[in-house]
């Protein structure tokens, strides 16, 4: 049995009919430290106990979405529907992670982007700013899409690709 990394505090909140509780860290992970005040789960199903993920700042992750690995959900980012964040990858700022996304490896969403729908970004690629990874698109090496762009379809990105 893995020893348990966080506890839910007392401290909740709604939001969209789901019941939301506020973590707090009960061991040493990288840069965080026992004690510290994580972000808001919906259930210990969202989190996984093992290796070094999190979940900080205001970050959200609810209904059956889950974080593990060492992947990071920082600032005021929200990973709900059946979404998957693993890996080193980090959703941080305003972004969006939901539906069957996965974001996995070292990949960064960040800013207001959003992946959706079942998109996956992994490798080292980066959504940021206000675009959109959706439907079936797959970005990864070392891609950036980024300002408001759109990337949907069955779109396949990869390499250097930049899209604006």
């Amino acid at each position: 049995m893995t020893e348990k990394k966080y506890e839910f505090t007392d401290e909740t909140k709604e939001v969209g009919g789901h019941v939301l509780k506020r973590i707090r860290l009960l061991r040493d992970i990288g840069r965080f430290k026992a004690g510290d005040i994580g972000g808001w789960l919906e259930s210990e199903k969202n989190l996984s106990h093992e290796g070094d993920c999190w979940v900080s700042g205001s970050a959200m992750v609810y209904e059956s979405a889950v974080v593990y690995e060492s992947a990071l959900v920082s600032v005021s980012a929200r990973v709900s529907g059946s979404a998957r964040v693993s890996g080193s990858a980090v959703v941080s700022g305003e972004a969006r992670v939901f539906g069957s996304a996965r974001v996995y490896g070292s990949a960064r969403v960040y800013g207001s982007a959003c992946v959706y729908g079942s998109a996956c970004v992994y490798g080292s690629a980066r959504v940021f700013d206000a675009a959109c990874v959706l439907e079936y698109a797959q970005l990864h090496g070392s891609a950036r899409v980024y300002d408001s762009a759109i990337v949907s379809g069955s779109a396949l990105l990869s390499g250097e690709a930049r899209v604006r």
